[in-house]
C-alpha cells in the first residue's frame, strides 16, 4: 500500500467496505464459515449506529481493518476485529484494540471478547496482548456452526 493507513470512526456509509473487509477474512477459513449479513449479522449495514463505538482502518479510500465495541452495564466487549492479510504482523491489530482498551477504560469498564474457536491466529494474537481465555465458551447456533471462547483483559 502507497498511502499510510489510518484509523478513524466508522460512518454507516463504511457498511460496504466492512462486510467485504468481514467476508475476505472468513473466507480464509472452512467452507461453511461465511457471513451472511443480512440473516446473523445486520448490524453491518449501520455500523456507526449499531454499536457503542466502531473505527476503520483505511488505507487509499479503502477499509483494511475494523474494530467495534458494545458496552453492556460495566462490560465493554471487543467486537469485529479484522484485518486484510497484507496489513497483519505490522501492528495495526495492535492499534485496533488498544482503541477499544481506552475506549473501556474511559467508562470504567471491565474487558471481554468472543472469538471463533477456529480463528487460532487471532487467540495467539489477545494472548500476546495480554488478555486471558476464561475457559468459557459459548455456541452461536448459527449456519458455520461458531463455537467461541471467552477472553478478558485486566486492565487495572
Amino acid at each position: 500500500m502507497s498511502q499510510e493507513p489510518f484509523i478513524r470512526p466508522a460512518s454507516n456509509e463504511d457498511s460496504a467496505g466492512i462486510i467485504a473487509l468481514i467476508a475476505a477474512c472468513y473466507s480464509e477459513y472452512p467452507p461453511n464459515v461465511v457471513l451472511l449479513v443480512d440473516e446473523e449479522e445486520p448490524e453491518l449495514r449501520t455500523p456507526a449506529s449499531s454499536f457503542d463505538g466502531f473505527w476503520v482502518l483505511e488505507a487509499e479510500g479503502k477499509v483494511c481493518g475494523c474494530v467495534a465495541a458494545t458496552k453492556t452495564g460495566e462490560t465493554v466487549e471487543l467486537k469485529k476485529m479484522y484485518l486484510v492479510k497484507e496489513l497483519r504482523g505490522r501492528l495495526w491489530a495492535q492499534k485496533l484494540q488498544v482503541i477499544v482498551v481506552n475506549f473501556a477504560k474511559e467508562k470504567g469498564c471491565s474487558l471481554e471478547l468472543w472469538t471463533d474457536t477456529r480463528f487460532h491466529r487471532a487467540h495467539a494474537f489477545y494472548s500476546k496482548c495480554g488478555w486471558q481465555k476464561t475457559g468459557e465458551t459459548r455456541e452461536l447456533h448459527d449456519f458455520a456452526d461458531t463455537t467461541e471462547y471467552r477472553f478478558i483483559l485486566e486492565t487495572e
